[in-house]
């Protein structure tokens, strides 16, 4: 059983700052993509940032220069700071997970349970 377990959630004023974490435990062969997802209330969830095993990373256009996603691959975990935060970013924030399994060749994705983020005017 793998589960993801995010933390670091909150409220903070326009401009300040928080810092995501997401660890995954379990068993499994490997960790693959990582990412962080929002949702909004009334909206689809969308993409923030992904972060590839080899640390490529990719950015959603509303929050490149603010954010910056990070992993370590030791302790299986994904991070998400964000600076300069916009009202508009509040949300849900979800981590996601491509993880392969101990046949070593099935991947699978896994979600984490979601943490409130708030950013008031």
């Amino acid at each position: 059983q793998v589960q993801l377990v995010e933390s670091g959630g909150g409220l903070v004023q326009a401009g300040g700052s928080l810092r995501l974490s997401c660890a995954a435990s379990g068993t499994f062969f490997s960790i693959n993509a990582m990412g962080w997802y929002r949702q909004a209330p009334g909206r689809q969830r969308e993409l923030v940032a992904t972060v590839t095993s080899g640390g490529s990373t990719n950015y959603a256009d509303s929050v490149k220069g603010r954010f910056a996603i990070s992993r370590d691959n030791a302790k299986s975990t994904v991070y998400l700071q964000m600076n300069s935060l916009k009202p508009e970013d509040t949300a849900i924030y979800y981590c996601k997970a491509l993880i392969i399994g101990t046949n070593q060749r099935s991947e699978f994705q896994y979600w984490g349970q979601g943490t409130q983020v708030t950013v008031s005017s």
